[in-house]
């Protein structure tokens, strides 16, 4: 090659150079930003759990602190240790208390699963007359909170002979709207050539549903049974069940620590108790929701 040629290579090689390292210098600023937006969210998301943390271990005269201190002085286990000592007073085994709610919550988790998950594909994916009118109503009743339906619950759940029963807390939290709703807005995003090819090979649409639909959406159905299983976990059940043997455990831990100002302390661990399950829940599910929507979520 001739030295002219070789010359000229040289600054374009450097000019090269100084673009990637300008990029890289942007790539890495953003990162840096990013990072630190979520890292002030993450702050605010986990300083209530924080306080509720906080609270528990603080000894009963520094509750009553005014104002507030954020942090206790002098941190204790007592308040745990007498919600422990409470629990042993019971009329019922607490361990009954435990089992009714566990067994609730995750009955009415599966249960809210499926019938929304069957409801929300034909809706969906299958043209069916006044699909329009289903779909606003379906919007239409998010807008009532959960105490204005709580007579007609009960007059109903009467006249089926449900009270005092497991069936009157499992059977009216599965049909709340909510999971439909948001199940049926994440399967029309699934292909219909897809669901079109699997009807010309032969599968029928239950065949369909189970089989593509159900997998395709494992992402937005666990989102709705970490919410799902979050909210009938806090539940008090007493309005429909009358033995004490069919209460839940938020109804029993209520209970022990109403009463003299003396088990303040014991309710602030009450709410650190009643936090343990339902935060290892959505944990656990949390992996498996961004796993599944890393290698799924087809569009076409």
């Amino acid at each position: 090659m001739a030295p002219g040629t070789r010359r000229l290579k040289k600054p374009r090689q450097h000019f090269r150079l100084i673009g990637n390292e300008a990029q890289l210098g942007r790539k890495s600023s953003g990162d840096v930003l990013m990072l630190l937006i979520v890292g002030i969210m993450a702050a605010f998301s986990f300083f209530p759990l924080l306080m509720a943390i906080n609270m528990a271990i603080k000894p009963i005269n520094e509750l009553f602190y005014y104002p507030p201190r954020l942090f206790t002085a002098h941190p204790t286990l007592d308040n745990f240790k007498m919600l422990f000592s409470l629990m042993q007073n019971t009329r019922v085994s607490f361990l009954r208390y435990a089992f009714n709610t566990v067994f609730i919550s995750l009955a009415v988790t599966l249960g809210h699963v499926f019938i929304a998950s069957m409801a929300a594909y034909p809706l969906a994916k299958l043209k069916l007359p006044g699909l329009k009118t289903i779909n606003a109503l379906i919007v239409f009743s998010l807008m009532f909170v959960s105490t204005v339906t709580d007579v007609a619950n009960y007059l109903t759940i009467s006249w089926l002979g449900w009270l005092n029963t497991y069936f009157a807390s499992i059977i009216p939290p599965m049909g709340a709207t909510l999971g439909l709703f948001i199940m049926r807005n994440y399967m029309t995003t699934i292909p219909d050539s897809l669901l079109e090819a699997a009807r010309i090979d032969g599968c029928s649409n239950y065949r369909i549903y189970w089989q593509i639909v159900m997998p395709l959406s494992k992402p937005v159905w666990l989102t709705v049974a970490i919410l799902v299983f979050q909210q009938v976990w806090s539940v008090d059940n007493s309005g429909y069940v009358y033995s004490e043997s069919l209460k839940t455990l938020p109804y029993a831990l209520r209970q022990i620590t109403n009463g003299a100002m003396v088990r303040m302390g014991a309710s602030q661990a009450v709410g650190v108790a009643m936090m343990i399950i339902p935060a290892l829940f959505f944990i656990v599910n949390q992996t498996k929701i961004i796993n599944t929507m890393a290698t799924s979520g087809m569009r076409e």
